[in-house]
């Protein structure tokens, strides 16, 4: 066993893990976070997407042990913070999730685009999202959840600077 110690979702955690124990079955059965999916376990779906110290990571790939020091978010900090609200309800609202199981990892792939600010093309959301995989929804209405948040966002920004300036 090897001690470690973390912060998951803005809470201090410290835990002793075998050192084979992937970072997503850390999350999913010492801490009780399940919004992170076991799809693959190649890496190749995103089901598992976290953030490891602001950038994604796939969970599966990634052992706990490699997480020592580290911030981890997972959808729920996500959620809990407020950062993903809009794109949550835009999911909601265009019908962007079915069965729900790649849903956390393409709401945490969508946010690090967003992140980035501007409004992209539906190919760059395309691109973006393409490491992330749905079977039930066929990407166009995911795509339009993720175009709605970001044209959402631009306008408020723009409405803000306005504001800014009076």
């Amino acid at each position: 066993m090897i001690d470690i110690s973390l912060t998951v979702n803005g809470e201090a955690i410290t835990a002793r893990v075998l050192p084979r124990t992937h970072l997503v079955d850390f999350l999913r059965e010492e801490l009780g976070l399940t919004g992170a999916h076991l799809g693959c376990e190649h890496g190749v779906c995103g089901a598992c997407t976290v953030r490891l110290d602001g950038a994604l990571v796939r969970g599966c790939l990634v052992l706990a042990v490699q997480a020592d020091g580290c911030v981890v978010e997972t959808v729920e900090g996500l959620s809990d913070s407020g950062e993903i609200a809009d794109l949550a309800a835009a999911f909601i609202e265009r019908n962007a999730l079915q069965c729900g199981f790649c849903t956390p990892g393409m709401l945490i792939a969508a946010q690090d685009l967003l992140k980035q600010g501007g409004v992209p093309s539906r190919e760059a959301i395309r691109e973006h999202l393409s490491g992330n995989y749905c079977r039930c929804t066929g990407y166009h209405a995911i795509v339009d959840a993720v175009e709605t948040t970001a044209k959402a966002r631009e306008a408020a920004t723009l409405t803000s600077t306005r504001e800014d300036a009076r």
